[in-house]
């Protein structure tokens, strides 16, 4: 069967090898003639598919060892709101601000805490970093957050900062959702990193939280029990039932992962297919990304028709040609393209290949 590219941001595209595999297990994984969707979350079946999700994700991601890896639920949203209630004990926290979703962690937080903007990009479109040497970083902060990659507006750190060197104590907490596992993480930086993973993990359901452990037990007395990163931790993220099944598929991703050489290989894969396509666009006069070179996302690629009236056409054309999913979030409009893990090589040629058909049709 010939599959379209599907170049959605989310639900994503997953490896064909992954489907294909769950596909065979549906109605009987490993003999056990269950289900992974019917299995109790406590029998001894799902918690080796969980312990082995848990393994391969921190070798894949190099997760030191006082760091404790957590399977939740509730996506990036709900930890907006997690992670203030942990770490934040109801005082000063500072948020850089580059686009759509760093903007609803800092409206989220503002419940639960003290928030301060240390920097933000909304002057230009949020189409840059401001660099980290003006950001105003408060000495009393409890933890410094900003998103790594913006799945919106296509901006990304490439590099994380350093906060002591910025003069900062406070711990980095990273939103990695749109961009986990497509490049390694450098943890000396972080305090504690999120992300769902229906980007470029799994499925939808699973939320995965990495926090070092020094930051537990931190929770504002508010905080329900079941979203208290010391209650998870203490219990293997078993304290209530986890999202099994897409847990499931989560590790079935992260065995692919690994297959393909581990999260370094990713990278250079994801480099070559970002590179194809801005330097498409950069090239192009009936194409435009507006979003700063130094900080282009790899994972994430909006572009916009000079002549936008020629929207509609490019969809259609791109529908017929089995490219999906490339219209632009509602908020900015124009085209994105989501380049993650599991998208290979092919569907960017493929989208190239149109693009610059289209682009002569027009002309």
């Amino acid at each position: 069967m010939t599959r379209p590219f599907n170049f959605s941001a989310g639900p994503a595209v997953m490896p064909v090898e992954v489907l294909e595999q769950a596909a065979r297990e549906m109605l009987d994984w490993n003999g056990t003639g269950m289900s992974v969707m019917e299995m109790s979350h406590r029998g001894k079946a799902f918690v080796s598919i969980c312990e082995q999700a848990e393994a391969d994700l921190r070798e894949l991601l190099a997760v030191p060892a006082n760091f404790k890896i957590l399977f939740m639920q509730g996506g990036g949203l709900a930890e907006n709101a997690i992670v203030p209630l942990n770490l934040s004990r109801g005082g000063a926290v500072d948020f850089v601000v580059t686009g759509s979703w760093s903007q609803k962690s800092l409206k989220e937080a503002g419940k639960y805490c003290a928030t301060g903007l240390a920097a933000s990009n909304e002057a230009d479109g949020h189409t840059s970093i401001p660099p980290a040497t003006g950001w105003r970083l408060r000495h009393d902060a409890a933890y410094v957050h900003l998103c790594s990659n913006e799945t919106i507006h296509g901006v990304e750190f490439h590099e994380l900062p350093d906060l002591a060197a910025l003069g900062s104590q406070a711990p980095l907490v990273i939103d990695f959702s749109s961009h986990v596992a497509s490049r390694p993480v450098d943890w000396s930086r972080v305090g504690l990193a999120f992300g769902g993973a229906q980007k470029n993990l799994g499925p939808a359901g699973l939320t995965l939280v990495v926090v070092r452990e020094d930051l537990l037990g931190r929770a504002l007395d508010i905080c329900p029990s079941a979203f208290n990163y010391r209650t998870v931790a203490d219990n293997a993220s078993m304290f209530n039932t986890p999202p099994t099944y897409a847990i499931y598929m989560a590790g079935l991703t992260f065995q692919w992962l690994k297959r393909q050489g581990g999260v370094g290989a990713m990278e250079q894969r994801n480099i070559a297919k970002a590179a194809l396509l801005y330097d498409f666009i950069d090239g192009s006069s009936f194409y435009v990304n507006k979003v700063q070179p130094s900080c282009r996302s790899r994972m994430n690629v909006p572009f916009f028709l000079r002549d936008e009236s020629r929207n509609v056409a490019f969809l259609a054309g791109a529908q017929a040609r089995g490219l999906l999913q490339l219209k632009g979030h509602k908020s900015v409009g124009g085209m994105r393209a989501s380049l993650y893990n599991a998208m290979p090589m092919e569907g960017v040629q493929a989208l190239v290949a149109y693009m610059r058909e289209f682009e002569k049709e027009q002309a």
